[in-house]
């Protein structure tokens, strides 16, 4: 005798099973592409900004953080500028600046990611009003960072993580500390850059 087809409600747990694993998978699937998308790159300068109002060292390295401090991505960012600053022999003279678009109220900038930059020590934090600063070393990204020679020549521009909001060894970080302790390991001296825009590039102003 021929069975009895299965129940329509067998079939429709099925098929709900179905969908909800596609979500599952699609919804990975967007959080690993966004972890792993990295962010705009810098339009990189050979030499350090002339215009710039940050005094660099013109008897050693000087090394340039740019933050959102609303990004909270950039926490591995200053993670990993800690773990660099430890290793570094000698250390760069440090600038830290944070972004203060225009009309925002006093003390909007003073996030924990400006505690945080402000607790590493021989780190200079400054606040970037309207990202002039930015603007002028070319930064799009947070999380950015550049390290010039005491000559003012661009040696290193690129991210310090391997993904967004993601701290460990990383390439970014690795160049910077073979680059300052002059070991002749292999550096890269271009890195992708993890983190949220330094502007909103559609509306011409701070992100």
């Amino acid at each position: 005798m021929p069975q009895d087809s299965p129940p329509a409600g067998r079939w429709l747990l099925a098929v709900l099973a179905v969908v909800w694993l596609a979500c599952c998978a699609t919804g990975l699937w967007v959080v690993w592409a966004w972890d792993n998308s990295p962010g705009e790159s810098a339009r990189v300068q050979a030499r350090w900004p002339a215009d710039s109002t940050l005094s660099r060292d013109p008897a050693g390295p000087t090394l340039v953080m740019l933050v959102h401090p609303q990004c909270t991505c950039s926490r591995a960012s200053l993670t990993e500028l800690a773990e660099l600053l430890a290793r570094a022999r000698p250390r760069p003279k440090t600038f830290v600046l944070f972004l203060k678009p225009a009309g925002l109220a006093e003390g909007w900038e003073q996030t924990d990611l400006w505690q945080t930059a402000t607790s590493l020590p021989g780190v200079t934090v400054v606040r970037d009003d309207q990202g002039a600063q930015s603007a002028r070393f070319g930064a799009a990204t947070s999380g950015q960072t550049f390290l010039y020679d005491a000559r003012g020549d661009l040696q290193f521009s690129g991210g310090i993580t391997a993904a967004r909001a993601h701290a460990g060894d990383n390439a970014g970080r690795s160049s910077l500390v073979a680059l300052l302790n002059a070991s002749g390991a292999p550096v890269a001296s271009r890195t992708s850059v993890f983190g949220c825009p330094l502007f909103d590039r559609s509306r011409s102003r701070s992100f």
